[in-house]
Formats: structure tokens, sequence, C-alpha cells
């Protein structure tokens, strides 16, 4: 087989790049090692960035999200019994999120793109990246039990952190950062209205607690948990009891509980790949950098990364430009690293890591300290509706 540009990967990264390379006349084949019921069936977080929604529009899949999506001007921190509103409308000139499963950013992707008549093959892993340092890069994959290849002008790696596009790459061109946090994050999926019409990030002597939603009538919460822990362990009640406890008052007496849709365990960890191009292989998403979920910045720098690469390898096509191709790296990370370290922070600032007491204080000094500060909150609410894209033309 042969295309313009191979891609690994049919999660949100992959398929965004393909609907907007296409948009622009460039074809590509996809290839995933899952089925597509799991890849559609996958439950992730749904906070999606300004950037995030505008790359989402300039894609011409917005028309569910803007008709569903729930538009977020701020969110709150809980902390010491009282809560604390972030106006991020306020602090960010009019900036805000949307609240839209990532399931459903998904959905809406493959629709349009199969509906254009792309490709995408499904149960078919990836083997490897062979050639990437040539101008014909060739793409290996199972297929029914065969090996197949695409013979490819580029390849974007958008596999995860477990793929074979960076596997392909030897270790001795690579470096990789990576921090494992000590604890995880519970959470349960069910089909209630959320406890506030705002997501609640609760710092408690306990632990860690989020409440988010998915829609008006399903809700996703979230406690910390140790790492050795199991969802066998938790009852739906303990999971609603434990929650309750993390909460201020007036909110945990507002929360409605139900039974569990889903209910998983998902450690955190800091991860980053440099550089993030080999030849004409190019990494994104998961593949190249992983941020705890504290401040929902996955997805979100997924998106970063593929408004960078398809601008790179729009500009290679119509205008016979690879300055951007050769800027994609550097541009892409110094958006990374950012978003690496405010979830960092953010993480740091709401989790239980010890029971030395002064940890606790000094959490909640901090966090009283951003309460009385509007150059803290416009700080933390640039952060978290997204630091804005390099130009990059």
């Amino acid at each position: 087989m042969r295309t313009q540009v191979g891609i690994i990967g049919a999660g949100p990264s992959g398929l965004l790049l393909a609907r907007l390379l296409h948009l622009q006349g460039i074809e590509s084949i996809i290839v995933e090692r899952q089925s597509k019921a799991h890849v559609l069936g996958r439950i992730r977080a749904g906070v999606l960035e300004t950037g995030t929604v505008e790359l989402l529009r300039e894609a011409q899949v917005a028309h569910r999200m803007d008709r569903d999506g729930l538009i977020h001007d701020g969110f709150n921190l809980a902390f010491d019994g009282r809560r604390q509103r972030i106006d991020m409308a306020h602090r960010t000139g009019g900036k805000h999120v949307m609240i839209y499963g990532q399931t459903k950013v998904t959905e809406d992707l493959v629709e349009a793109h199969l509906g254009a008549g792309g490709q995408i093959f499904y149960d078919a892993p990836a083997v490897g990246v062979e050639e990437y340092s040539t101008d014909r890069p060739r793409l290996i994959f199972d297929k029914n039990g065969r090996h197949q290849e695409i013979v490819c002008d580029f390849v974007a790696g958008c596999d995860g952190y477990h793929g074979v596009a960076r596997q392909s790459v030897p270790g001795n061109q690579i470096t990789l950062f990576e921090k494992i946090y000590p604890f995880g994050w519970l959470g349960i999926l069910s089909d209630v209205p959320p406890v506030q019409d705002e997501l609640i990030y609760a710092n408690h002597e306990r632990g860690f607690a989020l409440c988010s939603m998915r829609s008006p009538t399903r809700s996703r919460y979230y406690i910390q948990c140790d790492l050795e822990d199991r969802v066998e362990k938790w009852s739906d009640d303990a999971f609603w009891d434990e929650l309750r406890r993390r909460l201020p008052a007036d909110v945990a007496e507002q929360v409605t509980t139900g039974p569990r849709l889903e209910m998983s365990i998902a450690p955190l960890r800091s991860f980053v790949a440099e550089p993030m191009r080999f030849g004409r292989l190019f990494l994104a998403g998961d593949a190249a950098h992983i941020v705890p979920p504290t401040g929902a910045k996955g997805l979100n720098l997924a998106a970063s990364d593929i408004y960078y690469l398809s601008r790179a390898l729009i500009a290679f096509y119509k205008e016979k430009r690879v300055d951007l191709l050769d800027r994609y790296s550097a541009a892409a990370l110094r958006r990374v690293w950012k978003a690496i370290r405010f979830s960092w922070w953010f993480t740091g600032l709401m989790h239980k890591y010890d029971d030395d007491p002064i940890s606790h204080r000094l959490q909640v000094a901090e966090l009283g300290y951003i309460a009385g500060s509007a150059a803290a909150q416009t700080a933390m609410a640039e952060n978290y509706v997204g630091l804005p894209y390099e130009d990059f033309t």
C-alpha cells in the first residue's frame, strides 16, 4: 500500500490529524491495534481547552459538541471546609472550557473520517516503523495474521505510551523523563446528576477528591487511593461514603448516589520523550508524553501536538516547506513542558503525599493564598483553559 501519511493509532490524536489533512486534500491511512468497538468504548476525561474546541471546529466535527457540550466558565477548589471558585472567564478575558467526553470526540471523528472515505484498519497492530530516516518510511502492521506494509511520505505515531512508534527509535536517540506518583485515582461513572454545575477539586487530610460530570445526568467522581488498591475492594456505598467525607459538608449532603456504570483505578505519572521527531517519524499525544489527570491536560496536549504537526505537513504539501517540520518537536515540547509543570503543581497542591501534618497545613496555606490573590487565580485560570498555541506559520 502507498499513502502520504501513515498514522498509527485511531484515538483522538490520530483521527484529528487524518481529518485535518483530509480537508486539505492530503491522504492518510490509520492502523489501530484494537477493535473499533474497543476504541469507541474507552472511558476517558472530557474537559476540552479553548484551543482544542477551536481545533475540532476547524476539523468540521463540532456539531454535536456545540449542541451537547457543557460550557464551564469556572471551577471550584475545596479545602479546609470551604470552597473557592476560580472564575476562568473573568480572569482570562472570556475564555472557558467545554465538558464533552473523549468517547464522543472519538465517535465524531470516526464518523467524519469514514464518511469521507478515509481508511482505518482496526485489529491491526503496528509492528514497527522502518527506514524513517529516508523519504520512503515503511509502516509495518499485522492484519488477519499477515504482515503488511504501507509505504509513506511520513509516519505519525499516535499510538499511546505502550505503542511501537516510540519503540521503533533506538534508545540512544531519545531521552525519557518520568515521574511516578505514589497514589492513584479510584473513579466511578454513574447515571446521577452532578453535585454542582462546575467541577470541584477537593483537598482533604484523607486525600484528594474530584467531582466531575459527563452530562447533566451522568457524573464522574474520583478519590485518591493507594497504588496497591483494587476495585474489587470497593462497594458502591463505600465509595460514596468516602467521597462525601472528603467534601465540604454543604457539598457532601447534596451528592446523589447511584450504582456504578464503571469503576476503575488510574495510576498517575508525568512522562516526556524528547525529541518528538526522528527523520520522517513524528510522535504525538501519549506516545510522547503523559500527564497526571489533575487539570485534564492529556487529550488537550494531544490536540496541541496535532495543531503543530498538521500545519507542518500541510505547509510541506501545499508550499513545499520543510521549516515547520524541522520546528515541530521544539514547538510542541515547549507547550508540553508547560502543561507537565501545571499538572505536577496542581497534583502536588491537592493530593496527600504523607502523614506529616505540616504538609497538609502548607497546602491549605497555599490554597488560602490563591483564594485571596487575583494574580494567583489569573495564573491558574490561564493554565486551566489552556495556554495559547504558538504562531506556527
